[in-house]
């Protein structure tokens, strides 16, 4: 049992009635590694109003030392962002020397800033969990590759454990392959899935230009004119949410498009079930919870080949992995919709290899770094 454990994210909070609510997929992972805490400190941004998105901590033995939430996209965020770095440095400093365990989530302006600071803690015992893409070979911002090379470097890092999704070649001991879970063991089911249409896709995630939502749609509608019945069902929240209405009207997508906000695991989880087929061309992704998601439930990815995404689909033996440009692998997608016992057999595949990753035995690999 840890006595004072602080995390170190870029990850907005909001208070109500004492509570601090933060984006839901990355609260249901820190609940378990709170779980075996005393007392939980967190350095964050704190939100001025709640979003859907955002479900409570499940304790409210927690602190939060808010910082401001830094960016460094315009010139005027830039010189807005420096002049805030002294305050959060200094927060995440004393936050640190008080800590028995140091927890830092990365990449991202917050992870970065910790990251240096954490040097001046040799002895303390930390973990990172590294959420996005460490592959060596992809082509990232040069604030993401700072990060992996401190974090990696055993001479200035001590006594730390980096969590990174992918076995990935040439690593040093400080870094750790490592997994997410949405689902408990309890929770596995064996979903016998047919295909039949109209077929029915999903697009799951932040509509932003990163997750490419346009570009799922536009898949969507090209196997519509190539005479295939079908709907896409869209969930989430995010800056190219009105570009995706725009669109979604001029292109007069109406009758098979449905584009809807967030919505909690629960009712996700029936979306799943009777979704085909989920739609993911992310330009970068760490591990992407809701490919395994959709997975345990027998929902076959349909996806871009980043990160450890290629591994996770048995290199297309659970899945589709589309390669560029899009619209030449609408082919994959139709034989594997003509095909029903294919279909069948990598729905069951995809299923098989999900349900080893559950919330059970992710709480049991946590608690060996507490």
């Amino acid at each position: 049992m840890t006595n004072n454990f602080a995390i170190f994210t870029h990850v907005e909070h909001y208070c109500h009635n004492n509570k601090y609510f933060a984006y839901e997929p990355y609260v249901r992972e820190m609940n378990l590694w709170i779980k075996y805490t005393k007392r939980v400190s967190i350095v964050a941004p704190l939100a001025a109003q709640n979003k859907s998105s955002n479900i409570a901590y499940d304790t409210s033995n927690v602190r939060l030392n808010n910082i401001p939430s830094i960016k460094f996209n315009t010139i005027s965020s830039i010189l807005r962002s420096i002049i805030y770095l002294p305050l959060i440095i200094w927060k995440i400093f004393l936050t640190m020397r008080k800590a028995d365990h140091i927890h830092i989530r990365c990449p991202g302006n917050i992870g970065l800033i910790a990251v240096f600071i954490q040097l001046f803690f040799p002895d303390k015992s930390k973990t990172v969990k590294y959420a996005g893409n460490w592959d060596p070979k992809s082509k990232q911002p040069w604030t993401y590759n700072l990060q992996k090379k401190i974090l990696s470097n055993t001479l200035l890092t001590k006594n730390i454990k980096v969590l990174v999704y992918g076995n990935w070649p040439g690593q040093s001991k400080n870094i750790i392959p490592f997994f997410t879970a949405s689902f408990n063991k309890k929770e596995i089911q064996s979903i016998q899935k047919s295909i039949e249409e109209p077929i029915r896709f999903l697009f799951v995630g932040t509509f932003s230009k990163g997750k490419q939502p346009i570009e799922a749609i536009k898949i969507c509608e090209m196997l519509n004119k190539n005479g295939l019945a079908l709907n896409l069902r869209m969930f989430g929240e995010g800056d190219c949410f009105k570009e995706i209405i725009e669109y979604k009207k001029v292109s007069e997508l109406s009758d098979f498009i449905s584009v809807n906000s967030f919505i909690p695991l629960k009712e996700l989880v029936v979306e799943f079930k009777k979704a085909h087929f989920l739609v993911l061309l992310s330009k970068s992704e760490g591990w992407p919870k809701v490919v395994a998601e959709a997975m345990f439930y027998g929902c076959i990815p349909i996806v871009s080949p980043v990160s450890c995404i290629p591994w996770m689909l048995g290199m297309g033996t659970r899945g589709i992995i589309l390669d560029e440009p899009i619209k030449n692998n609408l082919d994959k997608i139709t034989a594997l919709v003509e095909n029903k016992t294919k279909y069948e057999k990598i729905s069951r595949e995809a299923q098989t290899w999900s349900h080893k990753y559950t919330i059970d035995k992710f709480e049991a690999e946590i608690k060996k770094f507490l």
